[in-house]
């Protein structure tokens, strides 16, 4: 299991994911720019609830290693919700206007959607490849 590119991508993938229910999200400035407050994404709901499903997903595609499809299946969807995820994130810094600051975990889920289209890959040309070989024998 460890030993295969793919449930590395995915390891990263879902400690990035993790990580963002500590991190902070943005900071709000108060009066003559200073930061006010500081928001993180476990204190937005629907961002937690997007981000309790995204690590679900996360966590089955990386311990059903044994079922290939269903494992590059679930990655893709994860990778999906992270892309859907990722844009609500820019929505809503852009049009914030000057209220917030950026930070860098608000790239994460990007950084995790491209390590599991990457491990999906990975899947699939393990898949074929066993295919392959089932059909020599």
């Amino acid at each position: 299991m460890w030993q295969r590119i793919q449930t590395l991508y995915l390891a990263i993938a879902t400690g990035l994911i993790v990580a963002m229910f500590f991190c902070v999200r943005c900071y709000v400035l108060g009066p003559g720019g200073t930061r006010a407050e500081e928001l993180k994404f476990a204190q937005f709901v629907p961002y937690l609830v997007l981000l309790i499903v995204i690590g679900l997903l996360q966590l089955i595609a990386l311990t059903v290693y044994s079922h290939r499809i269903f494992q590059m299946r679930t990655a893709v969807l994860s990778a999906i919700l992270m892309i859907a995820l990722q844009s609500w994130i820019a929505v809503e810094f852009f049009t914030s206007g000057d209220e917030f600051i950026f930070t860098v975990p608000n790239i994460f889920p990007l950084l995790a959607a491209i390590l599991n289209f990457l491990a999906a890959r990975n899947i699939f040309k393990d898949e074929m490849m066993v295919k392959n070989s089932s059909r020599l024998r």
